[in-house]
């Protein structure tokens, strides 16, 4: 009998090193950066737009350029938004075409929220204000390369 304890507190120190190996060994390599970006859109039906951004992450400033022509689109206007990137590895991963994730652009009162994704797995939550008119400020096809 006291065989089977001892085979079972030593079975059970060797799954509990196991998890802990497992944890330490498998951290994700992903950060977090913040961004801020500054839009400014014009057209009528074929709306053309361009800005300009900082990405802060590891502790480093990244200038962004940003760019991108969508459809549907009246007036003009200028939004700044300020957010998180998830999923980085390097700050690279930020360059690349968004396209909305989930619900996407979300209207209250002039503000602004977008979920945003590229071909990296990089996640933009942006929130901002807009200013001017504009029917349409779709921030999915937006461009972002680093200057």
């Amino acid at each position: 009998m006291s065989g089977f304890f001892r085979a079972m507190k030593y079975g059970a120190a060797v799954l509990m090193a196991a998890i802990m190996l497992v944890a330490v060994a498998s951290p994700s390599d992903a950060a977090t950066g913040t961004v801020r970006v500054t839009v400014t859109r014009a057209g009528f039906i074929i709306g053309v737009g361009g800005g300009s951004g900082t990405l802060r992450f590891a502790n480093r400033s990244y200038p962004l350029s940003v760019g991108g022509i969508s459809v549907g689109t009246l007036g003009i206007s200028q939004a700044d938004f300020v957010g998180r990137a998830y999923h980085l590895r390097r700050p690279e991963d930020i360059a690349g075409t968004y396209t909305a994730v989930g619900a996407g652009l979300a209207i209250a009162g002039g503000a602004r929220v977008a979920r945003l994704r590229n071909a990296n797995g990089v996640v933009l939550e942006l929130r901002g204000r807009q200013v001017g008119f504009e029917v349409a400020i779709d921030l999915s096809g937006m461009t972002v390369s680093m200057r």
